[in-house]
């Protein structure tokens, strides 16, 4: 899920690793949204506020979007460094870094961030914002630009696009690798859909709480594929003696 990359690749992981990150993404976009109302997980929309706040003049009122957009992009720019920087020593841990990286800012938010909604919620809202900048840069290295988790509106561009083309395929290869990635992308959209609602029931009970469980499931989902991994090394090991 995690460690496969170029042609060793395959659907089946691709849709493994976007329903896990994909649910986390859900669950963080609406609780960061009901914690400090603030988008969480994009950046379009504070771009637009940003423009009509400098417009108008309002440049001290621009400055948050502006953070907002840039610690997006730290996160994407640092989670693409890493990867680089391990993969020239051991490219099977190159995209550990930034997933326990992105686990750990989760956990640190459930644990501690409800105390500091008050006084910190821009800063809270930044912190997120890096997160998932990880996390999209990481899907996006691991799939080759197949899989985004963030947010929908490319999701929902491409979608359009690709059902548009089921009446214009006719060769049944070309159709079933359309129709592959239509499910791909429903699943992205289901299972960001399942976290908003995780997000949105749990939130009432938990508050800032409920991110320690897509945070938990990152973990789980890094020690798996490593598990599954070994396991297939000792595999290959038993039947080659």
């Amino acid at each position: 899920m995690f460690r496969h990359i170029g042609k060793a690749r395959t659907l089946s992981h691709n849709k493994k690793i976007a329903s896990l990150l994909s649910f986390v993404a859900g669950v963080v976009n609406v609780a960061g949204f009901i914690s400090v109302q603030r988008l969480t997980t994009n950046v379009t929309g504070h771009f637009a506020y940003f423009v009509d706040d400098v417009f108008k003049l309002h440049f001290a009122e621009s400055i948050i979007y502006f953070y907002y957009i840039l610690f997006f992009f730290l996160g994407s720019f640092f989670s693409s460094l890493f990867i680089e920087l391990v993969s020239r020593k051991n490219e099977r841990y190159i995209y550990f870094i930034p997933a326990i990286i992105e686990s750990l800012i989760l956990f640190g938010i459930g644990f501690f961030g409800q105390s500091l909604i008050s006084n910190y919620a821009d800063l809270i809202a930044c912190v997120l914002l890096f997160a998932m900048g990880l996390q999209n840069s990481l899907v996006t290295r691991i799939s080759g630009a197949i899989v985004r988790t963030t947010h929908l509106t490319g999701l929902f561009t491409d979608l359009g696009i690709e059902l548009s083309q089921l009446f214009f395929y006719k060769e049944k290869e070309q159709k079933n690798k359309l129709i592959s990635t239509i499910h791909l992308r429903l699943r992205i959209i289901s299972f960001f859909f399942l976290g908003g609602i995780f997000g949105g029931v749990f939130y009432s009970y938990l508050a800032l709480q409920v991110l320690i469980f897509p945070a938990s499931m990152l973990v789980f989902g890094l020690f798996y594929d490593s598990l599954k991994f070994k396991l297939l090394i000792w595999k290959r090991k038993q039947h080659s003696k």
